[in-house]
């Protein structure tokens, strides 16, 4: 499916099918004027710098950052975003900005989705970490893509009946697909809900596209299907099983059944993945 048929698909279903109960927050002012500002060949820094500043719980969370071990190199703590900034670098403070503000944006108060935003910001860092050894894999595109993967489940949760109790159902099921428990209960899933998300805040259509074919693992390297998308996609599935080995987890369906599809894909080994689980998990570890 190209990104072209996505959107035609995610369209005609918020006009006329199941997305149109779908209701989808707002994008934040603050987000908008950062994807603005970050548009750009050089990025107004001065800009990026006011969006941070006007925000006291986001300009807290970067000077923690900057001032936390991963960073703190020469023993002189950041006192002014300016220097936090100057310190983490400008694309990590936009990642860490755009996660904050999507936090914000979509609170999640349900059992059923504990840790989400947790689990989230390490996806997402780890998403960074593995487009940084991959390449033509933007980090910047990789870690929105962690961010906002699961992001169409609160979603979901917040406006559908009974989504709640379709979570629990499809974790627990052996029988079929997560996924296909959500169509099967409300003729939608929480990756046409995250994509639909993604296109109305403006995000980049390859985005859009990876996290609608997340769990379309079996047509990974089709020809219909543009090759950014399926690289994020199986960026995807290895940043998952990176973060779930970090956590302790056992992996998930999508891994056992793809693992291999992936690595192909990617042109990678399970040495690799043995290196640079090695190298990641101090970056989980500060997160």
């Amino acid at each position: 499916m190209s990104i072209q048929t996505v959107q035609q698909e995610i369209d005609h279903s918020r006009k006329s099918g199941a997305l149109k109960q779908i209701v989808i927050p707002p994008c934040p002012e603050l987000l908008a004027r950062l994807q603005q500002a970050m548009a750009y060949a050089e990025p107004d820094l001065n800009e990026v710098a006011r969006i941070a500043a006007s925000d006291v719980a986001m300009s807290a969370t970067l000077l923690r950052l900057a001032n936390s071990p991963l960073h703190l190199s020469d023993g002189q703590p950041c006192t002014t975003v300016g220097q936090a900034m100057t310190r983490i670098g400008l694309r990590e403070t936009a990642a860490v900005m755009t996660g904050f503000l999507l936090k914000n944006s979509i609170p999640v108060n349900s059992p059923h989705l504990a840790r989400f935003w947790e689990c989230s910001t390490k996806r997402a860092i780890a998403m960074a970490f593995v487009a940084r050894q991959l390449p033509g894999l933007s980090p910047d595109v990789a870690h929105s893509y962690g961010l906002f993967c699961h992001v169409g489940m609160p979603v979901l949760l917040q406006c559908v009946r009974g989504y709640g109790s379709t979570m629990v159902e499809a974790a627990a099921r052996v029988d079929r697909s997560y996924i296909a428990t959500e169509n099967a209960n409300h003729r939608t899933d929480h990756a046409v809900a995250g994509a639909l998300l993604a296109r109305a805040w403006n995000m980049a259509p390859e985005l859009m596209a990876a996290i609608r074919l997340h769990h379309d693992l079996a047509s990974l390297g089709h020809g219909g299907i543009e090759p950014e998308v399926h690289t994020l996609i199986a960026a995807g599935l290895i940043a998952e099983h990176l973060m779930r080995q970090h956590e302790g987890l056992p992996d998930d369906a999508d891994w056992g059944a793809h693992r291999q599809s992936v690595l192909d894909w990617l042109q990678i080994s399970q040495a690799d993945l043995e290196h640079w689980d090695d190298q990641l998990r101090p970056l989980l570890d500060e997160s």
